[in-house]
């Protein structure tokens, strides 16, 4: 069949027609499959940014509450400096201006009367200015030994101790009127021990006993199985029940640094300490360190 030349522009523009409904109706199903996957996928996004969301929230929580133990914990410690301070402070205040003012007023004395003063007053006036003087290094030594005790620096390097040997020269040395002390240590017995924590434990037991009591003071020990039992025991009145929760704190009342120090040094040489009431009266404060082998 002939086409006329004037149906031919007809049948191009029918064509072109034809062809753009055919394009127009394949981007309508683009367009139309887009908009059916678009319901479906929106809900899963939201579920993603919700758990993403979530998880930063708990992390962020999370990191809130380590900051505030941090915190909580950088309080704890501020609190303890704080209470140390004032305990040692209350310390100073009274036990250390004690001695202090008795030098001073002792001096004075000797100085302004010297030539008045028969000798032998001379003699006690200058022995009481050295035993306070001795007091007030021992607190000295103490407050060191104290701090290196709050800072972890004081380890026991433990070796046998013969007791006897350590408690007479603890005895010499310290300012005990002739009977005042009664040592009953076997010779042989020996506890394992740093020989300067020993030494330092024996002194303060020996210290406290004899200001706090009243002579005879009387310093046993014996051997009970592994241990080796150590005992210091005055005459005095005792200790009164409401002290004996703290008797063995930092600053205890009226006791100064002597039995905190005693705890610390024993239970840094493996051992134990405790106070018991003496029969008829007095204080009884036990020491237990591990035996030395024979």
């Amino acid at each position: 069949m002939q086409i006329a030349p004037r149906d031919v522009g007809r049948l191009s523009r029918l064509i072109a027609g034809c062809a753009g409904v055919a394009v127009a109706a394949s981007g309508a199903t683009v367009l139309l499959r887009r908009r059916q996957r678009r319901p479906a996928g929106e809900p899963h996004g939201r579920r993603e940014f919700a758990d993403t969301l979530l998880q930063s929230m708990n992390e962020h929580a999370a990191e809130l509450e380590r900051g505030n133990a941090r915190l909580l914990e950088a309080n704890a410690r501020l609190a303890a400096a704080l209470a140390f301070k004032n305990d040692l402070t209350s310390m100073l205040t009274h036990d250390v201006a004690q001695p202090i003012s008795s030098i001073a007023s002792l001096a004075e004395l000797l100085r302004a009367d010297w030539h008045d003063l028969p000798e032998e007053i001379r003699l006690e006036l200058a022995t009481k200015i050295d035993k306070n003087t001795q007091r007030l290094i021992k607190m000295m030594n103490d407050l060191q030994l104290l701090f290196r005790l709050d800072t972890g620096a004081v380890t026991a390097r433990r070796t046998p101790v013969p007791l006897l040997e350590v408690a007479e020269a603890v005895g010499d040395a310290s300012s005990a009127a002739e009977g005042d002390v009664e040592l009953g240590i076997p010779e042989e017995l020996a506890a394992l021990a740093d020989r300067g924590h020993l030494t330092v434990v024996i002194q303060n037991l020996l210290t406290n006993a004899l200001a706090y009591g009243e002579p005879p003071v009387l310093v046993r020990a014996e051997r009970r199985g592994e241990q080796v039992e150590l005992t210091v025991q005055d005459s005095g009145p005792g200790i009164p029940e409401d002290l004996l929760p703290n008797l063995f704190g930092r600053f205890m009342r009226g006791a100064g640094l002597g039995l905190f120090i005693v705890r610390h040094l024993v239970e840094a040489n493996g051992g134990t300490v405790r106070y018991e009431p003496a029969e008829p009266r007095g204080a009884r404060l036990v020491v237990t360190f591990e035996a030395a082998p024979v």
